[in-house]
């Protein structure tokens, strides 16, 4: 499957796939692949960056919920909705400069910044709560195929561990997994 083309169509994807994570997770406090963070601190950085981000490169402020540390589906759920209102909105239409990735549509800026997070972090929700880890093949490449031209900008930005080497035929998922410093093998970062 395929996601869809368009920044909207594709961040309602990714978050029901999130989504689903969420609501399919009993042990908020297990460890999750990436090194010092719980099930519920993968929901806690995504609610707690991107609205931050947004309001300084456009002004505008999301709906917030409660903590993730008191209620993790419920911070997600608020949020996410949030996040599909303003691209679904006249709010799209809002003019997005930031002055650490400059200037572009927002729904772009949402979809390449976002959304692609939301996306990798399902896998560390998933692992983490012992739920289905399968991610979208076509998605997992393009991200990667993306990714690796920047290399050297992604790992110096402190957001990415150190790769983790896998098969050279490894398939796309497994590749970018490694790329951003997961082993699949032990879920580690």
């Amino acid at each position: 499957m395929s996601l869809p083309a368009d920044p909207a169509g594709r961040h309602r994807a990714v978050s029901a796939d999130f989504t689903a994570r969420v609501q399919g997770a009993s042990d908020w406090d297990a460890p999750a692949p990436v090194a010092g963070w719980r099930a519920r601190d993968v929901v806690d950085h995504l609610v707690g960056w991107f609205p931050d981000f947004l309001k300084s490169a456009t002004g505008l402020v999301l709906d917030r919920g409660p903590s993730p540390e008191e209620d993790p589906v419920a911070a997600w759920r608020v949020h996410t909705d949030a996040v599909q209102r303003l691209l679904d909105g006249p709010g799209a239409a809002t003019p997005f400069h930031h002055p650490m990735v400059g200037a572009m549509p927002l729904p772009d800026a949402v979809d390449r910044f976002y959304t692609s997070d939301v996306f990798m972090h399902t896998w560390d929700l998933a692992r983490a709560t012992g739920q289905d880890e399968r991610l979208d093949p076509q998605t997992c490449a393009d991200l990667l195929a993306g990714m690796v031209p920047i290399e050297e900008l992604l790992r110096s930005s402190g957001q990415y561990g150190p790769a983790v080497p896998v098969p050279d035929d490894a398939d796309a998922q497994t590749r970018l997994l490694g790329f951003i410093g997961r082993d699949p093998q032990r879920g580690g970062q």
